[in-house]
C-alpha cells in the first residue's frame, strides 16, 4: 500500500467537498462589529509555500524506505507541507501565508508495530525528531515537526495502521489500531453490532491514536465518558522497547501506567494499539433543543441534573453571545437567550424514561423546550464550526477557541473571569472583541467551559494578537481554578503552564519519565513539557 496524501486541506480545515460559508446575516454581523474591510486573503498557492532543504541524510532515509517501504517515505512539497502544522489559529495564519518553516524532512509511514519501534531505535541512535502524526487537527501545536538541536526532523503518519484488531461483544470491548479515523472506527465497530461514541468536533479527521494520546472528550462524552475513561488497555513503543498495557476491567497493580501513557502526546512512545471500552450500537438517538432565559439559571440547573443522575448524554449549553451568532451562522433567529442541546442513546424505553426525568428537572428549572427539530439542527452544525473558520480568516477575523473545566462552586467565577480577560487583552491593542462560551460536558463535581472568541486581525501582527490574548486567558484560567486543558490537550501552546498545573516536581517526575523511554529526547520535541 502506497503511502496516503494529507487527509484534511494543507490550509485549513477537511476537504474541498464538505466546505460551508457564512450565511449574509452573520458575515454582516461580523463586519458591523469589527469594522472589517477589504476584499478576501485567501491562502498562498502550495507552490509558494517557502520550505526549507531537506537535512535528512540519505543514509539514514535509505534505512527508513528499508523498514516500511521505498514508497512509504514522503518528501515531496505535498506531504511536508501538510505535516508541517496543525490546525490552530497560529498554524493557519502561518501556513495560509506561505510559512512551512517548520516542515519535517521527510514523512515516514509504518504498516506495524514493529516497524514504529525499528523506525523509533533507528532515529533515536541517529538523532532524529520524530513526530506522531494521526490526523493533523491538533489545535494547540501538538503536531508541529521540532528539531530543538536534534539532526533533522521525520513526521511518523500512522495512517497505514488502521485494522480493527479484534472485538469482544460479550465483554464490551474493542481493540483498535492508532490510524483508524472516527467514521473508521465506527465503521469498523458498526460491523460488530458495537460503537465507541466519541464524537469530538474534529472526528471525521482525528484518529483513535490521537484521540487516546491527547485525553480527547466528545459531543457525548456526559454519557458515554471521555476517552481516558474508555480505554482498558494500550500498547506503546518506545524508542527503549514496549510497554504493553493488557485490558483489564480495573487494577491495584500500583500507580496506573494507563493514565501516564494516556495523554502523553507522542512525547513517550508512539501509541500503536488500543482497547477501549464499547457499547451496542443505539438502537434511537433522540436529541432536543431548551432555552433558559439565563446563562446563570441554565448552569444551575445542569448541576442539579447531573448531580441528581438525570443528565442526557449529550448536554450543551450557550450563553447568550454564542446563542445569537450560532443562529445567525445557521440563518434562523435566535430561540431565546440561551439555547441548551440534550441527547439520548440507547434502547427506545430506555432513552424514554432517561429522557423524561431529565425534561422533568429542566421544566423545574423554567426552561422552556424547543422540540427535536432544534436539537437536530444544532447537531448537524456541530462539524461546520471549523470550516467557517477558515472562511473567517480569510476576512481578517481572528477566531479561537480555548477549554477548561472546574467545580461548579467556582464555575461562574471561572467563567466571568477568562471572559474578562479575553475582551481586555484585546482592547489593549485596540481592538474589541466577541467573546462567546458554552458548556459541553458535565461531572458530578464541576463541568468544562468552551470559549470561543472574535476580533479584527491585527494585520502583520497576527501572532502577537494572537498571544497576547491566550496569555491573559491561561492566566486567568489558572488564578480562577480552572485546568489549562479539558481536551484539547498541552501541546505546544499550554507548556508554559504545565508547572501551574501539576507543579515543579510534577513537571521533574514526567522528564524523569521520559528520560527513562525517551533518552535522546527524539519524541515530539517542545511538547508538554515546559
Amino acid at each position: 500500500m502506497s503511502a496516503p496524501d494529507p487527509r484534511m486541506r494543507w490550509w485549513g480545515w477537511g476537504v474541498d467537498r464538505d466546505a460551508t460559508s457564512l450565511p449574509d446575516k452573520a458575515r454582516d454581523m461580523l463586519h458591523q462589529a469589527f469594522s472589517i474591510e477589504g476584499e478576501p486573503a485567501p491562502p498562498v498557492a502550495l507552490d509558494d509555500v517557502r520550505l526549507p532543504e531537506p537535512a535528512l541524510d540519505g543514509g539514514v532515509r535509505g534505512r527508513l524506505a528499508s523498514i516500511v517501504g521505498e514508497d512509504a517515505v514522503r518528501d515531496d512539497r505535498l506531504a511536508r507541507v501538510g505535516h508541517a502544522l496543525g490546525k490552530s489559529y497560529p498554524d493557519l495564519v502561518r501556513i495560509r501565508a506561505g510559512d512551512g518553516s517548520s516542515a519535517p524532512d521527510a514523512v515516514v509511514y509504518p504498516a506495524s508495530h514493529d516497524e514504529v519501534l525499528a523506525v523509533l531505535e533507528l532515529c533515536s541512535a541517529e538523532r532524529v525528531a520524530v513526530t506522531p502524526f494521526g490526523g493533523g487537527s491538533s489545535v494547540v501545536g501538538g503536531v508541529e515537526p521540532r528539531r530543538d538541536g536534534l539532526a533533522a526532523a521525520i513526521s511518523l503518519d500512522l495512517a497505514r495502521m488502521d485494522r480493527l484488531v479484534g472485538a469482544d461483544a460479550t465483554s464490551l470491548t474493542a481493540t483498535l489500531e492508532p490510524g483508524c479515523t472516527g467514521p473508521q472506527v465506527e465503521e469498523l465497530l458498526a460491523a460488530e453490532g458495537l460503537t465507541l461514541g466519541h464524537f469530538p468536533q474534529s472526528w471525521e479527521y482525528a484518529t483513535l491514536g490521537g484521540f487516546v494520546a491527547t485525553r480527547s472528550a466528545g459531543r457525548a462524552s456526559t454519557g458515554y465518558g471521555r476517552i481516558d475513561e474508555l480505554v482498558l488497555g494500550v500498547r506503546l513503543a518506545a524508542p527503549v522497547g514496549t510497554i504493553d498495557l493488557p485490558p483489564v476491567p480495573a487494577t491495584a497493580a500500583g500507580p496506573g501506567l494507563r493514565g501516564l501513557v494516556v495523554g502523553s502526546e507522542g512525547t513517550l512512545g508512539v501509541i500503536t494499539e488500543a482497547t477501549l471500552g464499547v457499547k451496542p450500537v443505539p438502537a434511537v438517538k433522540l436529541n432536543e433543543g431548551w432555552v433558559f432565559d439565563s446563562w446563570q439559571a441554565g448552569c444551575e440547573a445542569f448541576r442539579a441534573m447531573e448531580q441528581h443522575g438525570a443528565a442526557a448524554d449529550v448536554c450543551r449549553l450557550s450563553d447568550e453571545a454564542e446563542t445569537a451568532l450560532n443562529a445567525a451562522a445557521s440563518g434562523h433567529e435566535a430561540p431565546g437567550p440561551c439555547l441548551a442541546v440534550l441527547g439520548w442513546e440507547g434502547e427506545e424505553d430506555d432513552v424514554a424514561r432517561r429522557a423524561d426525568r431529565t425534561r422533568r428537572h429542566l421544566e423545574g428549572a423554567g426552561a422552556r423546550a424547543l422540540g427535536e427539530d432544534a436539537g437536530v439542527r444544532a447537531g448537524r452544525n456541530y462539524f461546520t464550526g471549523p470550516y467557517l473558520r477558515d472562511e473567517l480568516l480569510g476576512m481578517g477575523v481572528l477566531v479561537e477557541t480555548l477549554e477548561t473545566a472546574t467545580t461548579w462552586s467556582r464555575l461562574q467565577e471561572l467563567y466571568s473571569g477568562v471572559g474578562d480577560a479575553l475582551r481586555g487583552a484585546l482592547s489593549a491593542r485596540g481592538t474589541d472583541a466577541l467573546v462567546m462560551c458554552h458548556v459541553s460536558h458535565l461531572y458530578r463535581s464541576g463541568a468544562s467551559l468552551y470559549f470561543s472568541f472574535f476580533a479584527r486581525q491585527e494585520r502583520g501582527a497576527e501572532l502577537e494578537q494572537w498571544h497576547a490574548a491566550k496569555s491573559a486567558a491561561c492566566d486567568a484560567i489558572v488564578a480562577h481554578g480552572g485546568t489549562i486543558t479539558h481536551h484539547h490537550a498541552v501541546g505546544r501552546d499550554h507548556a508554559a503552564w504545565m508547572a501551574q498545573e501539576v507543579g515543579d516536581l510534577g513537571v521533574e517526575a514526567l522528564r524523569g519519565l521520559k528520560q527513562k523511554l525517551d533518552p535522546a529526547g527524539i519524541m515530539n520535541p517542545g511538547k508538554l513539557l515546559p
